[in-house]
């Protein structure tokens, strides 16, 4: 009988014990509820799971894509300044006064031709866009088997500092650079490629259509008065401003010596014509040689635009001689 009568006793308790927790149950839903808006009133905003928000902290802010802005003119419907005749002439020829958009001298403005490496230009005005100097660009495979001329220094999987590659890029025209810069920025050559051409027909570059970041192929194609605006472009951007214009650069990199020295191909630095500031030079077997040269003279900023020359440092300097010369 005790026996029985214990096991009654456990099975009301349990009974009791049951019904305290039913009772308990809604008061314990009540308090959280409490602690929820209590805590959301505190801080002043949801209440967010740990992990989520964990998350959310450490991804990377999307960059803002950023409008292109308007193409500078550079007015065909002037009379030319001057008068001038080559003996043996390039196939197209411009002058331009980069500060006003003035056309000084024109030759075949609007032929389209081989413009080679001069397409570089526009690789480098979208690389200062979208890509800060101090970032790091891992050197893809696709960058070591390129053809042409190139800084020819570049490991693959090696980190190099941006800036340094957009020097070798403008500076000795390095194709492998072009190609390490283009994929950094779009993730393949071909979606820069995109890039480039959506932004010639943005600025209203109508004679100009490109094929690669580097110039190599001969579907890259403009025409002087293109070049002329890319130009006004390039030489107001400060970074490239400040690269075109350099004479030797020595920099830090990932090879044997930690050092590389590149030393410039324009022609008008290079023979020291008076003022001269950039640009960018260009040579393919189809294009010829080819030249975008920069020259400033008391607060004039004149630019020269040479298509398949076979004189460029003598036919860019007689024309430069004849607009700085003429007021």
């Amino acid at each position: 009988m005790k026996l029985l009568q214990g096991g009654k006793k456990r099975r009301r308790a349990s009974k009791w014990l049951a019904l305290a927790a039913i009772g308990v149950a809604p008061l314990a839903v009540g308090v959280a509820a409490w602690a929820t808006l209590h805590g959301r009133h505190k801080h002043s905003g949801p209440s967010v799971p740990v992990a989520t928000h964990s998350l959310h902290q450490h991804a990377r802010p999307a960059r803002k894509r950023r409008q292109p802005k308007p193409a500078p003119l550079v007015r065909l419907g002037s009379v030319d300044a001057f008068r001038f005749r080559f003996h043996r002439p390039p196939k197209a020829a411009f002058l331009v006064d980069l500060d006003k958009g003035d056309v000084l001298w024109r030759f075949h403005p609007l032929r389209r031709l081989p413009i080679a490496s001069l397409t570089k230009i526009m690789t480098a005005l979208l690389v200062t866009e979208r890509a800060a100097p101090e970032e790091r660009v891992r050197i893809p495979r696709a960058a070591l088997n390129y053809q042409g001329s190139g800084i020819g220094v570049l490991r693959r999987g090696k980190r190099v500092r941006l800036e340094t590659l957009m020097n070798g890029l403008l500076l000795v025209s390095g194709n492998d650079a072009a190609i390490a810069l283009a994929v950094h920025v779009a993730g393949t050559q071909r979606r820069f490629v995109r890039l480039m051409n959506r932004r010639a027909r943005a600025w209203g570059l109508r004679c100009t259509h490109y094929v690669d970041s580097h110039g190599l192929a001969p579907g890259n194609r403009s025409c002087a008065r293109d070049l002329a605006i890319l130009a006004r472009l390039a030489m107001a951007n400060r970074r490239i401003r400040r690269i075109v214009r350099r004479r030797q650069v020595r920099f830090r990199f990932p090879v044997k010596g930690r050092r590389v020295v590149w030393v410039g191909h324009n022609p008008l630095i290079r023979a020291h014509y008076r003022g001269a500031i950039g640009l960018k030079t260009g040579f393919t077997d189809e294009a010829g040689r080819c030249l975008v040269g920069v020259a400033k003279r008391h607060g004039r900023t004149l630019a020269v635009v040479l298509l398949n020359s076979p004189n460029p440092v003598k036919h860019a300097a007689k024309l430069l001689n004849k607009g700085f010369a003429h007021e």
